[in-house]
């Protein structure tokens, strides 16, 4: 799982088996590691007590819950992501959850196995 912070916006980019085992089992995490043994967890889970994505942090890590419904159904669909926007007091925290797509100009040294094939790949672009 990839997560992109910036300013007040995240993004978690799931492979395959990270998008299956969130709408199986509703969890998926995983942890960066820092050279004074601390780490931070990031994670994204499902509730059926929220109606949109919304995000908490505390000592613990970072937690996106998702609607259970809408996890579901991203996982078993061409669906390629679940936004949503929670308030602050001054804004708002944009919050996205997608499906990790394979480059579509291959990268030396990526293992792109688990991931989605690109909706583009075959298309002439600019």
């Amino acid at each position: 799982m990839k997560l992109r912070i910036q300013d007040n916006s995240i993004r978690f980019r799931l492979t395959r088996k990270e998008v299956d085992a969130l709408g199986a089992d509703g969890r998926v995490s995983a942890a960066v590691s820092f050279p004074d043994g601390a780490s931070l967890e990031y994670s994204v889970e499902t509730s059926t007590l929220t109606g949109q994505p919304r995000a908490s942090y505390s000592p613990d890590g970072l937690v996106v819950q998702v609607p259970q419904a809408a996890a579901r159904h991203w996982a078993v669909t061409e669906e390629v992501s679940i936004t949503g926007a929670q308030p602050l007091e001054n804004g708002q925290l944009s919050i996205l959850v997608e499906k990790d797509f394979a480059c579509l100009a291959p990268r030396e040294g990526e293992d792109e196995a688990d991931l989605f094939p690109h909706p583009l790949k075959g298309h002439d672009i600019c």
